[in-house]
């Protein structure tokens, strides 16, 4: 590999490095979470139903989003609250 992109790759991962604390900072920023899995639960408005501390709510937008039953979309969001400690 020649001088040139060598100092090329270490520019790019200076970026990177960067980028992902900027990525970071804004996450922290708006008290968001970075998840690996994403899942129904991580729908922003079921999330900001529970911050509102509106059970009902993340309940209706949970089973709209998925179709599941009254109970286990209950069961559902009781653990997406408890997993994100709400």
């Amino acid at each position: 590999m020649s001088s040139f992109e060598e100092q090329e790759i270490a520019l790019l991962r200076q970026r990177i490095v960067r980028l992902e604390t900027q990525v970071e900072y804004l996450y922290k920023h708006f008290s968001l979470t970075i998840s690996e899995n994403s899942s129904e639960g991580d729908d922003p408005q079921i999330i900001t139903a529970l911050r509102a501390g509106n059970m009902l709510e993340a309940i209706k937008l949970f089973r709209e989003k998925t179709g599941l039953s009254l109970a286990a979309a209950k069961s559902a969001v009781e653990d997406i609250k408890k997993k994100r400690g709400i």
